[in-house]
């Protein structure tokens, strides 16, 4: 089961990185327990072994002026693999989507998208999403306002999983 290779000091500093990646390893070691030293070789084994990937700032894209978050649910001509590999390195070069996830259902894929204002997103879904080769189908929801946006995953959920299963 995935987790279960972590031991409790790991999982702790991967819950309280997720929460702050910007405290330092010593304000880290001591909210988990250890010494510095041995915390910063722990961090460093696990970006090694990728279960931190990297570290990130949280921006405020409508202080930033993206006023336009968009779901855009793309349905594909073929789902062949080769098509799907096509599609998703396409997605990697519009800087407007900032998400893409392959789906099981009635869509191919959803795509979270940001942008400055109506008219870009526009411009964006008529020249290059809906006339990408292999895109049958766009059908797009603005978000009105977000709710939540926790990142990461549920740390307390795992533990109680963990020891559920012990």
């Amino acid at each position: 089961m995935p987790g279960q290779k972590l031991d409790d000091i790991d999982r702790m500093i991967l819950a309280e990185l997720q929460a702050d990646g910007r405290m330092t390893n010593v304000e880290l070691a001591k909210r988990v327990g250890i010494s510095a030293p041995p915390c910063l070789r722990r961090v460093r084994t696990l970006e090694e072994q990728g279960f931190i990937r990297g570290y990130h700032a949280d921006v405020n894209a409508r202080e930033l002026g993206f006023e336009v978050q968009v779901f855009a649910m793309v349905g594909l001509v073929s789902q062949a693999e080769v098509d799907l590999a096509a599609f998703e390195a396409k997605c990697q070069g519009w800087p407007l989507v900032r998400e893409c996830h392959m789906l099981n259902g009635e869509v191919d894929f959803v795509l979270k998208c940001v942008a400055p204002d109506l008219r870009t997103f526009q411009n964006f879904l008529t020249e290059q999403l809906t006339s990408a080769d292999n895109v049958a189908s766009v059908k797009t929801s603005l978000v009105i306002r977000g709710a939540k946006d926790d990142p990461g995953v549920p740390f307390d959920v795992l533990e109680e999983r963990l020891k559920r299963d012990a």
